[in-house]
């Protein structure tokens, strides 16, 4: 047992072995493509409609909705939104901010699929709240 792992956290082990990046990377992209799923299923949007409304194929919308594909682009982000009638937004937060939403994201859809959790890039409501 390497007892110099005692007491340290996953983070730290991602980061010494170099791949913590990768692995928020691709939390924030499970996360947007979990709250597009769930837009699309309230909205009861099938993936060649949401296709149709980003002007895109049904190929780029099945990327986009895969977790694992961290390859999309703003701009594929930003049509998605739009189909849904949201805007996107993307900024960028102290690194520990991060982590700590990236984990809280990482909880709570392993716990609660039904939840809509949060990330440092969200979909966010175009329609004015009365």
């Amino acid at each position: 047992m390497d007892k110099s792992r005692i007491g340290s956290n996953f983070d730290d082990f991602l980061r010494e072995e170099k791949l913590l990046d990768a692995v928020e990377a691709a939390a924030v992209k499970r996360v947007l493509a979990f709250q597009v799923a769930q837009e699309m299923k309230q909205r009861q949007l099938s993936k060649t409609e949401m296709a149709s409304r980003m002007k895109t194929s049904r190929a780029a919308v099945e990327r986009l909705l895969d977790p694992v594909n961290t390859s999309i682009t703003l701009a594929t982000l930003g049509r998605a939104a739009a189909a849904l009638g949201k805007s996107l937004s993307v900024g960028f937060t102290e690194r520990e901010l991060q982590r700590r939403s990236a984990q809280a994201a990482r909880s709570t859809v392993a716990t609660n699929q039904t939840a809509k959790p949060q990330a440092t890039a969200r979909l966010k409501s175009t329609r004015s709240r009365s």
